[in-house]
């Protein structure tokens, strides 16, 4: 079982729980594998630059070249590494709270590493005890685990800082341009002071849409609004969308892997009903395709799939886990529901920038506004809720729900958390890999069994703490 690797990397209070001598140590535990040139970025968090440092020590230390990207959006790191380099490092908490900072180790496809590498990383990061415990321990590190190279074999840093413009070209050329300048959309951008900053009021300036922005200057202490783009967080651009007439608002999160829309009437549109938008269109446009989810994912996914020639695989929840499917198989087109759509021709991860241009081209194809582009897909209701969990709590109060959730007599998938089966819709209650919470989602075609289901489950969730 895995200590430190959540669902894609590692997440952690900056400089209290992600020291910089952690950083190290797990670097130069992953370049021992590696050997190679790998390549190293991060989101605009005050502690990126920390990290990173210590990130890079340990990756020479091991032997490694490291070319340092500077800061830049985590689908563009893995768009470096995939045609450059043999692996690479990620500084990024994603969407937690600004104390946070995070590691993300992927491989020379950009894929998140498999859980095999994290437990050979831990292995060498964790040493035994007289008791056989697996714990820290410095010292030990330090002398016996990680490859330490002599100091005329040390690597060398080399920057690389035009990977943010040859990433922002290529997303230009995988849509259709002369359609998206002939529709003149005009545009909302809220990059939420993250990575995104630096590429998607970029990327649709040079594909004709009339932009303007909010929150699009990096800060890592995020000033303008919370890293997530949930609804909660994002009704300043809502106003913003109506004040100004734009058709489209758009939100990212810190360090831009995913895309939340604001529909011209100033509507939330959730992360699913993008993925279901694409996704038909992906299958139209390609005469069908194997598209790849997870259990969390809407039903609208495998009807779409079904009128339009696509077949639909799930896997657990997390990105990796969608790309090396999508990878492994083949697939054209993946995603979850929380707004990360992947694309595998371009990055074997969830991409913000590609993701708002194939918005963009759809509406301008479609010459349809985006409240009618949703209106178009089948119609599903969803409720989302989160409860706190510490971590050494989790594993108990997920086997207590299961078997809660069995004893119930509807059909449950065990393939991530559990997901329950009614004649309403479903609900899926599972322990987050980035935080210490849980979460409940609910699907149903009556808005009202979708509340009512979530409010079940998150409760369920909550019986077993209190208990």
């Amino acid at each position: 079982m895995k200590r430190l690797f959540g669902t894609f990397g590692i997440r952690r209070i900056a400089n209290e729980e992600l020291t910089p001598e952690l950083a190290s140590r797990l670097a130069a535990a992953y370049g021992t594998l590696v050997q190679g040139r790998v390549a190293v970025g991060g989101d605009p968090r005050t502690t990126t630059s920390m990290i990173k440092h210590a990130v890079i020590s340990g990756l020479l230390s091991s032997g490694c070249d490291v070319f340092d990207l500077g800061i830049l959006p985590t689908p563009a790191v893995q768009f470096a590494v995939r045609n450059y380099y043999d692996g690479g490092v990620i500084i990024t908490a994603s969407h937690n709270p600004p104390n946070f900072n995070g590691i993300k180790i992927v491989d020379k496809d950009g894929i998140g590493i498999p859980d095999s590498t994290e437990e050979k990383i831990e292995e060498m990061f964790m040493v035994q005890n007289p008791e056989g415990d697996l714990v820290e321990n410095p010292d030990e590190f330090f002398v016996k685990n990680p490859d330490r190279v002599s100091w005329d074999q040390m690597g060398e840093v080399v920057s690389n800082l035009n990977i943010t413009e040859e990433y922002i070209e290529n997303v230009i050329t995988r849509v259709d341009g002369e359609a998206i300048k002939n529709a003149k959309l005009k545009v909302l951008v809220d990059c939420g002071s993250g990575a995104a900053c630096f590429t998607t009021p970029y990327v649709l300036r040079r594909l004709g849409c009339e932009v303007t922005t909010m929150n699009c200057q990096p800060d890592g202490f995020f000033p303008g609004r919370n890293p997530e783009p949930n609804k909660e967080n994002l009704q300043e651009l809502i106003v913003a969308v109506k004040a100004i007439g734009a058709d489209l608002g758009i939100a990212h999160d810190g360090d831009a892997d995913r895309t939340i829309c604001i529909d011209e009437k100033g509507n939330f549109v959730f992360g699913d009903k993008t993925f279901a938008l694409v996704e038909k269109y992906m299958l139209i446009e390609n005469g069908g395709g194997l598209i790849v989810t997870t259990v969390a994912t809407s039903s609208a996914i495998y009807d779409i799939a079904e009128e339009h020639g696509g077949e639909v695989v799930t896997t657990a929840v997390g990105d990796l886990l969608v790309a090396r499917e999508l990878k492994d198989r083949d697939g054209l087109f993946g995603g979850e529901e929380n707004g990360g759509l992947i694309f595998p021709d371009f990055v074997y991860g969830r991409d913000a920038a590609l993701s708002t241009a194939k918005i963009v081209e759809i509406m301008a194809r479609q010459k349809k506004p985006l409240s009618q582009l949703i209106k178009e897909l089948p119609a599903y209701h969803s409720d989302k809720k989160k409860v706190e969990c510490p971590d050494d709590l989790k594993e108990e109060v997920m086997e207590k729900i299961a078997e809660i959730a069995k004893a119930t007599g509807n059909k449950v998938d065990t393939t991530d958390g559990v997901k329950i089966f009614k004649d309403e819709g479903w609900v899926i209650i599972r322990a987050s890999g980035t935080e210490p919470i849980f979460r409940c989602f609910a699907e149903a075609e009556k808005e009202e069994d979708a509340k009512e289901m979530a409010e079940w489950g998150i409760n369920l969730v909550i019986k077993q703490l209190e208990s």
